[in-house]
């Protein structure tokens, strides 16, 4: 998540409203959180718009490999977690209400190492058709 790039509330909502029409891709199923790593990810919500997915980071889980297209997170607990690159490490925290914009990606294998039990919301348009 440390690729996450910070947007306002109304910017996050314009976003869903119809800017990103287009931008979830079908992914294949050995890919899709919401399978491969059902005690994270839960999907709340899925019709022929938007797939809404439910997620609980806890500190010690390791999720495996799997994607994400282009998404609006949603934090609905104040999250906090630390994050190692190459040469450093360093905590990302996130207030609950606060809105992000993801960008696709394919990630897994990692362990969390979650502050506190952190919950958000990953919503994922789907293209029109």
């Amino acid at each position: 998540m440390n690729r996450l790039l910070r947007t306002g509330f109304l910017t996050g909502l314009s976003a869903i409203g119809g800017v990103g029409v287009g931008l979830a891709v079908a992914q294949s199923p050995a890919l899709d959180p919401a399978l491969v790593a059902p005690h994270i990810y839960r999907v709340a919500l899925e019709n022929d718009k938007v797939r809404v997915l439910e997620v609980t980071d806890r500190n010690g889980e390791t999720p495996p490999l799997h994607s994400h297209p282009d998404r609006v997170v949603v934090f609905l607990s104040p999250c906090a977690w630390m994050v190692t690159n190459d040469d450093s490490t360093h905590m990302e925290s996130y207030k609950f209400g606060e809105v992000l914009w993801a960008g696709r990606e394919t990630h897994g294998g990692q362990t969390s190492t979650v502050i506190q039990e952190c919950r958000i919301l990953e919503i994922e348009l789907k293209p029109p058709g």
